[in-house]
C-alpha cells in the first residue's frame, strides 16, 4: 500500500477506530476490512495509530477522565471520544512527537465529523493534557 498524506492517514484511522466502536472488532479486523473494501485504506502510519489506540486504551481513558470537568466519559459523543483517544495515543505513544500538529489534526476531524462545538472540547482537553505534561513541538503551537 502506498503511504498516505498524514491528514488522510489520520482520517482513515479515525474511520476504522470509529467503526470498531459499534461492534468491538479487533484492530487487525478493522484495518483488513477497510483495506479490502479499498475505501479509506489504512496505511502503516494509520495502523500504528490504531494499534496504539487499542494497546493504551486504559491509560488514555484514565487521562480523559482526569481532565473532564463535570462530565463523565460516557457523556462524550462517540465521534469526539474516538478523536480524543486517537490523538492522545499519537501524542503520548507515537513516534513523531508533534503534539501541536496532532491537536490541530484532531480539531479538524472534530470540525468535519463532530457536532457544532465538539472541536472546542477536543482542543481544550488535548491542550490541557499537553500543557500539563509540558509537551511541545517546534513546528506548531497549541491552539488557545
Amino acid at each position: 500500500m502506498d503511504k498516505l498524506k498524514r491528514r488522510t492517514a489520520r482520517e482513515n484511522a479515525f474511520f476504522a477506530a470509529f467503526a470498531s466502536t459499534f461492534d468491538n472488532a479487533m484492530p487487525d479486523e478493522v484495518i483488513e476490512i477497510h483495506n479490502e473494501v479499498g475505501e479509506n485504506t489504512v496505511d502503516t502510519f494509520g495502523q500504528k495509530l490504531i494499534e496504539s489506540y487499542y494497546e493504551h486504551s486504559a491509560e488514555v481513558n484514565d487521562i480523559i477522565r482526569d481532565h473532564l470537568k463535570g462530565w463523565t466519559i460516557d457523556r462524550i459523543p462517540r465521534v469526539s471520544l474516538t478523536i480524543l483517544r486517537l490523538a492522545l495515543s499519537e501524542i503520548l505513544y507515537g513516534e513523531e512527537k508533534l503534539p501541536g500538529v496532532t491537536i490541530n489534526e484532531a480539531v479538524e476531524l472534530a470540525k468535519k465529523f463532530g457536532g457544532d462545538d465538539d472541536y472546542q472540547f477536543v482542543n481544550g482537553l488535548l491542550g490541557s493534557v499537553v500543557r500539563e505534561l509540558g509537551l511541545t513541538d517546534e513546528n506548531s503551537v497549541v491552539q488557545e
